[in-house]
């Protein structure tokens, strides 16, 4: 596909500002429509994801994954837990049959040992350290340990009193696992898999946390939450989320494990209780993830340190319970069409296989076309957008409909932009598409992969959001106001016929009159 998540294949993250971080993603399989590994595989090359994190250690999919490079997370299912935690042979039959039978050819990089299950299996909790002894020692005996790391997900809810970070402590009741699993962790090498969910610690907030602070958009310093015991100042949930970890360590004397974000993502559908699960917050908050990571931002506690993160998911998984944000966390459907084109450019040139000058914004055909009109009035007036080639005889007057015209004035009004987050929605007339537009003679902005001009600032763009914006031409559309334009607009061009701008607003006034 021509879109590329850009996930990169680097190492995995020490506590030490020597490596870089990567992002991967989780590959779910509640789908009813579930593409095969070989699909799926597919699917991961194409998009240029080298970190992938598998929730079993299905044969098929492994075998997919064989001698293409990528770096595999598998996992130890929560159902074999209790038997793996109990009996070191059983432990080691499993990596028989799902580690040492895979490698070299797939490349797998860790086990993790169970999920959350400390929260969603607490019955298993008393095995849960012998259960990864069992499976490194298996390791061990394979000479895989240098290799493969084994450790556990733990979701954040573990910490408490997240904020501010320095005050954050594990929940003590858990003292008897977290102390003998942190040390396990410390003496092979290993790294705390941590599960991270601004979008839940936003909900639960009951409107504590801004909206901004947990989607990474930039915050003025006064803005910025600030840990008044180290006066360190987080921009975002993400980071304060992982400093507790780090804080919750330290006082348990671990100060050299790192964290390993095993998932985060944003919802891009919600049921009526979840207004803020849109596709417009998913992109935005997995766009400002990946760039956080890549960049090697770190945190406040650790600057600089990599913090490697696997994004929630794949695939949008249509037989996951629950409200419907639980089937919409998805980067792709099960067709392996985007649910939304990742706003990536200027993370700079780390990106390798960076495509996202390949994208365009187009008119929704089925929007009403008073809609579409007003937004086309926007864009080439407010908006800025040099809509020339719309006028009669240019190259991109046919065909002369409002989708069409609309959609070269949405297109170039998004390339003008740089393509910034809501600059392709006016309204919810707009959308964005991988298929380039142009026709004929009629080349658009952004096509052949020529990027337009990139507007530095605040975006104009109506979007989705924002209830505030509006198109000053909207008054087009009552009878008498409508005939008041038109009157003014024509008695303007045979004064100065000459002007082509005038010429345009003619055919706008014609054109909102064939409407009415």
């Amino acid at each position: 596909m021509a879109i590329s998540l850009l996930l990169l294949l680097l190492l995995v993250s020490a506590v030490s500002g020597d490596e870089k971080a990567f992002i991967g993603v989780n590959v779910g399989t509640d789908l009813s429509d579930m593409p095969s590994p070989t699909e799926v595989v597919a699917l991961l090359k194409s998009q240029n994801v080298r970190h992938v994190r598998l929730y079993d250690a299905d044969r098929a999919m492994l075998l997919a994954l064989a001698n293409t490079g990528i770096q595999v997370s598998v996992s130890v299912p929560n159902e074999l837990l209790l038997g793996i935690g109990q009996s070191n042979a059983t432990a080691a039959n499993w990596v028989a049959r799902n580690i040492i039978d895979h490698v070299p050819a797939t490349n797998i990089t860790s086990i993790a040992v169970g999920s959350e299950v400390l929260t969603a299996l607490p019955n298993a909790a008393p095995v849960l350290v012998s259960a990864l002894k069992f499976i490194h020692s298996a390791l061990v005996a394979s000479n895989l340990d240098s290799q493969i790391k084994v450790s556990t997900p733990h979701s954040s809810s573990i910490i408490l009193d997240s904020f501010p970070p320095s005050q954050a402590f594990f929940n003590r009741s858990w003292d008897p696992v977290t102390v003998p699993l942190l040390k396990f962790l410390q003496s092979t090498g290993s790294y705390l898999m941590l599960n991270v969910y601004p979008y839940y610690d936003y909900m639960q907030s009951n409107g504590v946390i801004p909206l901004d602070y947990a989607l990474f958009h930039p915050l003025p310093p006064n803005k910025e939450a600030v840990d008044s015991n180290t006066l360190l100042h987080y921009t975002n949930v993400f980071d304060a989320i992982v400093d507790a970890a780090y804080f919750s360590m330290s006082y348990l004397n671990i100060t050299n494990v790192p964290i390993v974000v095993t998932e985060s993502g944003w919802p891009s559908k919600g049921d009526s209780s979840e207004p803020d699960a849109t596709v417009e917050n998913a992109n935005t908050y997995n766009s400002n993830l990946i760039k956080h990571v890549i960049n090697n931002t770190g945190t406040p506690k650790h600057p600089g340190i990599a913090v490697s993160t696997y994004i929630y998911e794949l695939y949008n998984e249509d037989l996951s319970p629950g409200p419907a944000s639980e089937q919409n966390w998805g980067l792709f459907d099960a067709n392996g069409v985007p649910v939304y084109i990742l706003h990536l450019t200027g993370a700079g040139t780390i990106f390798a296989n960076d495509t996202t000058n390949q994208t365009f914004c187009v008119a929704r055909e089925s929007a009403d076309p008073k809609m579409l009109q007003a937004a086309l009035d926007w864009a080439c007036g407010p908006g800025k957008v040099n809509c020339s080639p719309l006028l009669q005889g240019q190259p991109c007057y046919e065909p002369n409909n409002v989708v069409s015209h609309s959609t070269y004035a949405f297109n170039a009004y998004f390339q003008q932009m740089g393509k910034s987050t809501g600059t392709c929605d006016f309204k919810g007339v707009a959308t964005i598409t991988t298929t380039d537009p142009s026709h004929g003679s009629c080349v658009f902005p952004g096509s052949f992969g020529k990027n337009g001009t990139t507007t530095n600032g605040t975006s104009l763009a109506p979007s989705s959001n924002d209830s505030s914006s509006g198109y000053p031409l909207q008054y087009f559309y009552g009878s008498d106001s409508l005939t008041t334009s038109v009157i003014i607009g024509v008695s303007i061009l045979v004064v100065l016929d000459s002007n082509p701008i005038l010429f345009f607003l003619s055919e706008l006034s014609r054109r909102v009159a064939e409407l009415n």
